[in-house]
């Protein structure tokens, strides 16, 4: 996890004339009781210009099923090494998935947008259930998703 996210760090110093600084950030996602098995997602970051910057998280362990992140799969081609060291299960309806990640306060207010993806097996696919973007006023504001995803937060 942390040789993305410096990667992802890296990336950002490299084109801001600034020394990136990281912070802890925790996501709070929590799903709708939408009755179906646990929901894979995918949770990455895009940059003002809407390109794929890196994956934080991606909940859920069969690599088979990860095509159904579809905006997530389409951005890395689905490869796993995005993904590597930093999965977790899946996330059963209800429940809440929070993480806490170190990530660039290049970040934020410079356009980035954190995105969601989720998928329920025989369930329709969600991508982009939720995309908010990464700014400092956003912290500890909860955003609905469209589908699966009943609220995503972050705080610093």
């Amino acid at each position: 996890m942390k040789k993305i996210l410096a990667a992802l760090a890296l990336t950002t110093a490299l084109t801001l004339p600034v020394v990136a600084l990281a912070r802890p950030v925790t996501l709070t996602t929590t799903l709708k009781s939408y009755g179906g098995n646990g929901a894979y997602l995918a949770i990455y970051v895009t940059d003002a210009k809407g390109a794929y910057a890196g994956t934080l998280w991606m909940a859920g362990g069969k690599a088979k099923y990860y095509e159904h992140l579809a905006d997530w799969y389409r951005a890395t081609g689905g490869n796993t090494a995005e993904i590597n060291g930093i999965t977790g299960a899946s996330v059963g309806a209800g429940r809440t998935l929070e993480i806490t990640l170190d990530l660039a306060d290049a970040l934020f207010d410079a356009g980035y947008k954190l995105h969601v993806d989720a998928a329920v097996e025989d369930m329709r696919d969600s991508p982009n259930d939720v995309a908010v973007p990464l700014t400092t006023a956003g912290a500890g504001r909860t955003f609905p998703g469209r589908r699966y995803v009943a609220s995503l937060a972050y705080g610093m």
